[in-house]
């Protein structure tokens, strides 16, 4: 097993960021995004990262120039995104498609894809260096909406690093826009899927009317100072496979044995992480589950769609109950909340978003997990095939950091198919967490030590 590569320290050495506009002429037009779209808790940008091997057959073709070529004929079609977000009255976003494109990086790296080691998973070494921050290019309003840069590797192998603002769309419309580029990239005069608009379709009803809880949005204050301090945080991997999973379904009981895998260990992160973070035995503590509701609607949102399309359903317990009742009580909540997610729900979730101001989820004692195992990031290829990572860039991002993890589809180096999810936590609740964890995949949810982690930093 090669070392985890936190350590690795390398080059990068940097163009001038430029613009790639759309290849042709588009239109010039004001665009609303949906009563979705604009809540202020996807007003963040949101990192991803594809790690590609050299390719023999690819000889001679230059990374840098196929994906900037392809990305500009890309633009034609997704013209939205090369234009900038504005803000109309009762913070209603508006993306004015001025066709200025988006921010472009060709980069070179004195490391090679195999200097990475075995598993290439979050956190990344020098991940700053790949994606590269450019100055004044960050913000919500009037910035470019995309930054993407493309980093040569001394293997002949590359990195596609990129950032999105999360208002644009969601993991399912990222993909779309990264498979068009790929398709165009080998040869495509156009996307196999064409993009869809169409925001309008998750507007809120006139006259709007709410219908659920939505307790995701509850005003919580804190109180007892539990937000996640962002100093002295540890980052760190934990891989879940078939040995691992088997492990965990142990203490699932005959009455919820269909669970999912993403339940199962939302679940028991959530439980784990609580624990570890050690809130008040009263207070409450939420589970926020992302589901996407494309196929919820009758008719289901139209293929193309690239907007946001997903809920943020939640569980809410004390950490008492939490932490002293078994796993399947916290089990039965995230399947609980996942399951009431339909198209009323979004229909609600529109129209309470938009009487209440467009606010952010509660973050206050609240954890969030996202499945990209089906996103199909580990899909896309610019021509010289699947990456062998692919997908988000590190945990704890969002428009208030520390509170979500992905669980990332991924090959271990024993060749094992599962999934790596990274957490972030500080250094001291991170001890316990992967105690707990570990724990928990021994059979006895007491104590143990941190065999499986497989990268940290």
């Amino acid at each position: 097993m090669a070392p985890p590569a936190t350590s690795l320290v390398f080059t990068v050495r940097r163009c001038k960021p430029e613009l790639v506009a759309p290849a042709k002429p588009t239109p010039h037009e004001f665009k609303q995004l949906s009563d979705i779209d604009d809540q202020e808790g996807l007003r963040f940008q949101i990192p991803v990262i594809q790690f590609y091997k050299y390719d023999p057959s690819m000889q001679g073709r230059d990374p840098v120039r196929v994906i900037r070529e392809a990305l500009a004929k890309t633009l034609v079609f997704y013209y939205p995104l090369a234009g900038r977000l504005r803000e109309g009255p009762g913070r209603k976003l508006v993306v004015e498609c001025t066709g200025e494109g988006i921010v472009f990086i060709e980069a070179d790296a004195d490391v090679t894809l195999e200097q990475f080691g075995d598993a290439l998973q979050p956190p990344f070494p020098c991940w700053e260096e790949l994606l590269f921050d450019v100055p004044g290019s960050g913000e919500v309003l009037n910035c470019p909406l995309l930054l993407i840069q493309v980093t040569r590797l001394k293997c002949g192998g590359f990195i596609f690093a990129l950032r999105l603002n999360h208002t644009m769309g969601d993991a399912a419309g990222l993909v779309q826009f990264m498979a068009a580029v790929g398709e165009i990239a080998r040869g495509a005069s156009s996307p196999s899927i064409l993009p869809v608009w169409q925001r309008r379709l998750l507007d809120a009803r006139d006259p709007p009317r709410v219908t659920f809880a939505h307790r995701e949005y509850d005003e919580v204050a804190d109180t007892k100072g539990t937000l996640i301090p962002l100093d002295d945080m540890s980052h760190k991997s934990f891989f879940f496979g078939p040995t691992e999973v088997s492990a965990l379904r142990k203490f699932v009981p005959h009455h919820l044995g269909k669970c999912s895998t993403f339940e199962l260990l939302t679940a028991c992160l959530w439980r784990c992480r609580t624990i570890a973070i050690k809130p008040d035995p009263n207070e409450e503590v939420r589970i926020i589950c992302i589901v996407d509701a494309r196929s919820k609607f009758n008719p289901p949102l139209p293929t193309g769609y690239y907007g946001n399309g997903f809920a943020f359903p939640v569980a809410v317990t004390t950490t008492e109950k939490l932490c002293k009742n078994p796993l399947s009580y916290a089990l039965e909540l995230v399947k609980k909340a996942k399951n009431e997610v339909n198209e009323e729900y979004m229909r609600s979730l529109a129209d309470m978003l938009v009487i209440r101001g467009r606010p952010h989820f509660t973050v206050v004692r609240s954890y969030l997990v996202s499945d990209l195992t089906r996103a199909g990031f580990k899909d896309v290829d610019f021509g010289w095939g699947k990456p062998v990572y692919g997908g988000a860039a590190k945990g704890g991002v969002g428009a208030i950091p520390g509170v979500a993890s992905f669980l990332i589809p991924f090959k271990n180096n024993m060749g094992e198919d599962g999934i790596v999810v990274p957490i972030c936590l500080p250094a001291p609740a991170m001890e316990i967490f992967v105690k707990e964890l570990d724990g928990l995949l021994k059979g006895q949810p007491e104590i143990g030590n941190s065999k499986f982690i497989v990268s940290s930093l």
